[in-house]
């Protein structure tokens, strides 16, 4: 009898030959590298005020909520923070999500469904995408901050109900939607604007308050906003905030909170003083932006092509994705982690080192980051790198292997 999973071995081969393995490699306790791969935006992760509150929070609730949130899984400390967040960002209400994805998962599927339109950014995070493949409504992908498409879509549909879901801040290249023409293009079509935040809750807007808050489209009746609390809050989980009405929709329909374990009380204990700190300190905001155009100018003076940071992201295009994976080991040689990204995280042919910022970077460990970064450029210029193709699913169709990882738009 052939064995039905028999096709792993040879999918895992192919792999292989085109450089996309992927491979866990736990980290220590202490690194002794320079973190510009992780997403600690604020640099709070590790703050001794955040890893207290985790622990008081433990020792107050538990180790775990014990429960789905509609069962035993709510403390009180998860209603305090939700009405806190809310407050922060300017929305009416909020509800914490395990996870950042199952959020996009959630507010998506409970609000779109069969008869319905979503028209969705082709750059949109894996998480956004699988929400609308979920949610069984006809999806119309646009192109990236193509306004004009997102009105054509809205004009031309049959559908009663329509919703726009783009990212506030796209993560790959770390580029800001068009929040206030999109919004326009909602309320002039009756649509509702759904926006994923987890780069932007810490990073833009007053204080960190958010891209949609600094679009003047806080608290709007027709805008509703997902974000992660394992960024700039340096915790985990996710969440959902917007008009009350929408919250208590989710609450009654959202599949991927009705049936799944209430958040950690560590991790909203993590969250609730994170975002504490961030109001009493909301320069963070600021420095985690300038430290992001600072390894910009790096990469620029090294020669290299990287992408200009609004938020705290910049990418430098690499192409080859084995040529990515060995300058990411480079780095790491000379005392810097980088994050590296190859399909389908990113099209083909565009493989690259991702630098993610934080506010606490110091002098020091950015002339660490320049150092390395000048020798990713010599480095390059000693290789010859095949040329680019952007078609991920042909490309990887004639190497053979199965295009369900390849979905476009990429994730």
């Amino acid at each position: 009898m052939t064995n039905p999973l028999g096709w792993l071995d040879e999918h895992a081969r192919k792999r292989e030959a085109a450089g996309l393995r992927r491979r866990l490699r736990p980290r220590p306790q202490h690194t002794g590298l320079v973190d510009l791969a992780g997403n600690d935006y604020l640099g709070l992760a590790r703050d001794p005020r955040v890893t207290e509150a985790a622990a008081r929070a433990a020792r107050e609730w538990g180790g775990g909520s014990t429960g789905s949130r509609l069962v035993t899984g709510t403390t009180q400390a998860h209603v305090a923070f939700e009405r806190e967040l809310a407050a922060f960002v300017g929305a009416e209400a909020g509800l914490v999500f395990s996870s950042g994805y199952l959020a996009n998962l959630g507010a998506i599927t409970a609000l779109a469904g069969r008869g319905d339109l979503i028209v969705s950014d082709a750059l949109n995070h894996a998480s956004l995408i699988d929400g609308c493949r979920l949610s069984r409504a006809r999806v119309e992908v646009v192109g990236h901050g193509a306004v004009a498409e997102v009105r054509a879509a809205l004009a031309e549909r049959s559908e009663e109900r329509a919703y726009v879901v783009t990212d506030a801040v796209f993560s790959v290249d770390g580029d800001v939607a068009p929040l206030a023409e999109l919004a326009a293009a909602c309320c002039e079509y009756g649509a509702v604007l759904i926006v994923d935040e987890a780069h932007g809750v810490g990073v833009f807007g007053d204080g960190g308050r958010g891209a949609v808050h600094a679009a003047g489209l806080a608290g709007s009746p027709d805008v509703v906003v997902t974000a992660t609390l394992s960024k700039s809050l340096g915790a985990q989980g996710g969440v959902v905030l917007g008009p009350s009405a929408v919250i208590a929709h989710l609450v009654d329909t959202a599949r991927a909170f009705i049936f799944d374990t209430g958040l950690a009380p560590a991790a909203v204990g993590a969250a609730a003083e994170a975002l504490r700190i961030l109001r009493a300190e909301p320069q963070l905001a600021e420095r985690v932006r300038v430290n992001a155009r600072a390894l910009h100018d790096l990469a620029q003076a090294a020669a290299l092509t990287a992408t200009t940071p609004v938020g705290t992201v910049t990418s430098v295009l690499i192409g080859d994705p084995d040529l990515a994976v060995e300058l990411a080991g480079l780095c790491a040689e000379l005392g810097v982690a980088v994050g590296c990204f190859r399909p389908p995280s990113v099209p083909d042919g565009r493989s690259r080192l991702r630098l993610t910022a934080r506010a606490d970077l110091t002098h020091a460990e950015l002339d660490a980051a320049g150092r390395a970064l000048h020798a990713v450029a010599g480095r390059i210029g000693s290789v010859s790198v095949p040329p680019a193709t952007h078609n991920v699913v042909q490309t990887n169709r004639a190497r053979g292997l199965d295009n369900r990882d390849w979905s476009s738009p990429q994730s």
